[in-house]
Order: C-alpha cells, then structure tokens, then sequence
C-alpha cells in the first residue's frame, strides 16, 4: 500500500472512554501511609524509575506523531489522549515519590536522566513498518499495564494501590487502541506471522536495556541514603527489582495479551500458554 494514500484507521472509543478520566485532585497524597512505605527501597526504585519514564513522554510522543503522519486518526489519538495521560502518569507518580521520599532530589535526577534519554529516544529507534510499530507498542503497554498491577499489588498502602490501579485501566486501554489499530492497518497489509513474532521478539529483547534501565541507573546515581542498601552496585540492585517484579509479575495476563497480534487459532494458542509462561517466569527470574 502507498504510504501516502493509506487507509486512516478508525478512531473509534471504547465505553470506558465516555467515563471521567481520573485526575490529581483524586488523588488524596495527604492521606499516605508514608511510615508503611518509606523503608522499601524496591519501591522507591520502581516508583522513582516509572516516574522518570512517564514523564519523558513528551519526547517518545512527537517521534510517534512523525512515524504515523499518515495515519491521522492513530497522530491525533497519540497527541490527544495518549500524551496528556501518559504525562499525567508521571505528575501523579512524582507526587507520590517526593511526598513519601522528600530527601530525594527528584528535579536533579529526572535532569540527569532525561540528558541520556532524550538523546537515545529517536524515530530510528521505531520500526520502519508502521503495522509492526503497532506490534511494539503493544508489547510497551503490556508491560505497563502488568507492572502497574503488580505495583498496585506490592504494598497495602491504600493511596499507592489506588493510584497504581488507575494507571493500570489507562494502560489497558492504550493497549487496546493500539492493538485496533493493528488489526485495522494489517486487514490491509496481512503481515505474515513471522513478521509479527520478529516485532514481537525485538521489542521483549529491548525491555531490559531500553528506558526502564536507564531510569533505573539515574535513580541509583541520587539515591538518599537506604541502610539496607548501602554500596551495594547498581547491577545488584537491578537484579534484586527483576526478581520482585518477576515473582509477582501476571505473567499468564502478559502472555495472552502478548499472543493477541499474532491471531493465532484458538486450540494452538491454548496449548502453548501455559509452557509459555513458564518459561517467561523462569526468564525474569534469571
């Protein structure tokens, strides 16, 4: 198909998306239970690290708008929706990080952050097929999505699991948009399923070494002073947080959502779930 002339996808809205969206007002900071949460250094790493990558969307959403030019339904819902939620993610998540850590420097650290990140972060880094760009974005929201439920899980601090859980409905409704756009461009393209699987696989390879990693180096540069953590290297802690995360993680949620592209029959994708996460549990836990 010309690049030129494509077929604009929908931009149709799910039910949920006539609802409120939730704001900061909703958010009752004062009412923290900093004393049940300050001491958790994994929390303070993955809270800091996702606030850091939240809020640089800015930059990823202008190289999103450049690659989908043509699509002006999927430019206008990045830029419209997708944008302002995910910077919410990120003010919301700042809020809570500086009012349970206030000796943490966040300004310095997000600067220091977004000095690498913004340099990395480039349309070359997207895929050239506009429909397997939609693939990756679909891996990228499945991760969110299972790690905010998995934040929402970690702690019984009550504001933590409300403001985790509203990030997680947002992040499965961005999985869903990008999900339908997929399937409306490829009703066109009928991209072999080996392709989509090579999407698949190169964007599951980046997830480690990608924002996440290079939040989590920043947060560990301006660390405050954690008793439990001390001179412990940067290598060990990381390896501490994807064990917590992987142990936790709702790896057969990950994996269903992960299948979805690849519209597999029915019987062929109910028999390989389970080795499926199986062995993606024993990969987050190496």
């Amino acid at each position: 198909m010309n690049r030129a002339t494509p077929t604009s996808p929908s931009p149709g809205r799910s039910a949920s998306d006539h609802q409120p969206h939730w704001t900061l007002d909703w958010i009752d900071y004062p009412r923290i239970r900093t004393e049940s949460v300050h001491d958790n250094v994994e929390l303070f790493y993955l809270l800091a690290s996702a606030s850091f990558v939240e809020s640089g969307s800015e930059t990823y959403t202008r190289n999103l708008v450049e690659h989908f030019d043509a699509y002006p339904a999927i430019s206008d819902w990045l830029q419209h929706q997708w944008e302002p939620e995910e910077l919410q993610h990120g003010r919301a998540l700042k809020t809570y990080v500086q009012t349970v850590w206030p000796e943490f420097d966040w300004e310095a650290a997000y600067a220091s952050f977004f000095s690498e990140y913004s340099r990395l972060c480039t349309v070359e880094e997207l895929e050239d097929d506009r429909a397997l760009e939609l693939v990756a974005r679909c891996v990228v929201e499945t991760g969110t999505a299972t790690y905010y439920q998995t934040l929402r899980d970690f702690t019984c601090e009550p504001v933590l699991n409300e403001l985790a859980e509203h990030i997680r409905v947002d992040e499965v409704q961005h999985y869903k948009h990008f999900y339908r756009y997929f399937k409306e461009i490829n009703a066109e393209r009928n991209l072999s399923r080996a392709r989509i699987l090579g999407a698949l696989k190169r964007r599951l390879a980046e997830l480690r070494t990608s924002d996440s990693d290079i939040a989590l180096r920043h947060v560990w540069l301006f660390q405050p002073h954690f008793d439990a953590v001390g001179d412990v290297p940067f290598e060990h802690i990381c390896q501490r947080l994807y064990h917590h995360v992987g142990a936790r993680l709702p790896m057969e949620q990950a994996v269903k959502m992960l299948l979805k592209p690849l519209a597999l029959p029915h019987r062929m994708e109910h028999l390989i779930e389970r080795p499926l996460t199986h062995l993606a549990r024993r990969v987050m836990a190496a």
